[in-house]
């Protein structure tokens, strides 16, 4: 291992911002970026000298190789992140329109939206992975969360409470309980790890995630993220009354000025839930 992915390993292990998940993609790409810069002849390189030349070249390599616009911004944002952690924040241009990274267009053109199907659900072996999942649909919730989950904890009534510890970017948040299939689900979930989580005692949380994605490649379910945006879609039709532009709904452009108010809130609302405080990422699950 050379100097430079050795220095980013432990720049990694020192710091450690966000979930296990992103952790370790974090780390996976930067390694593959101190790779990529002793390919490109930047041999004595350390963490700590991180110059604009080294992000341009690897940002014209990364274009010469294709990648998509959405994966290159995804290395950005790790690069910043490194230079940030070495005081090193002046070489990375604030935009990404700098480097002539191109813009990507967020909302799809068709709906990504799954539904688990008693099929799948057949399929899986573990009963842990299978309460992971029917959580996961039920309550719009990211893998991440479905499996560290403690179900008797988060049960608060007309609400199901997440932990820091559980989701993305360390940001607690609730999640209203509104149909009876979400309190079957979460009260079968509760009858299965009595006051303990949706990770077997002898296991760790990454034995678990490995055994998940195991379980799903057997059961053919190859899109789990597609249940957040069934239950997006699902619960913006509950707020509004109709459905969302992602399945055959009418656009904001065709709406009353009094539906176009009433289409914000359930956005914010349908945002607030699924972790992500902004209204204007649910375009990506409900569409414009």
């Amino acid at each position: 291992m050379h100097d430079l992915k050795y220095q980013l390993k432990q720049l990694c292990q020192r710091n450690h911002d966000g979930s296990f998940n992103t952790r370790s993609d974090r780390q996976k790409l930067l390694l593959q970026m101190a790779d990529q810069l002793y390919e490109l002849g930047f041999r004595n390189l350390k963490a700590t000298n991180l110059k604009p030349k080294h992000v341009t070249a690897l940002v014209q390599y990364w274009q010469a190789q294709s990648l998509s616009e959405g994966s290159i911004k995804n290395r950005m944002a790790e690069i910043r992140w490194w230079a940030q952690k070495t005081a090193r924040q002046n070489v990375v241009a604030r935009s990404n329109d700098f480097y002539g990274i191109a813009r990507r267009e967020i909302i799809p053109r068709h709906s990504k939206a799954r539904e688990l199907t008693p099929t799948q659900l057949e399929a899986i072996s573990d009963p842990y992975v299978k309460m992971s999942l029917k959580l996961q649909a039920a309550f719009g919730l990211r893998s991440e969360e479905s499996i560290k989950i403690s179900p008797h904890w988060a049960d608060r009534g007309t609400i199901l409470a997440l932990k820091e510890s559980w989701t993305k970017g360390g940001r607690a948040r609730e999640i209203p309980i509104t149909h009876p299939e979400q309190r079957e689900v979460l009260n079968e979930a509760k009858a299965l790890t009595g006051e303990g989580c949706l990770i077997p005692a002898e296991l760790r949380y990454i034995d678990q995630r490995n055994k998940y994605a195991y379980q799903c490649r057997l059961a053919l379910i190859r899109n789990p993220h597609g249940h957040r945006h069934r239950y997006a879609q699902l619960r913006y039709r509950e707020l509004t009354g109709w459905d969302c532009p992602a399945v055959g709904g009418p656009r904001l452009r065709a709406l009353s000025p009094e539906k176009r108010h009433l289409d914000q809130l359930a956005r914010l609302q349908i945002s607030r839930e699924m972790g992500h405080y902004r209204e204007s990422i649910t375009a990506v699950y409900c569409g414009r």
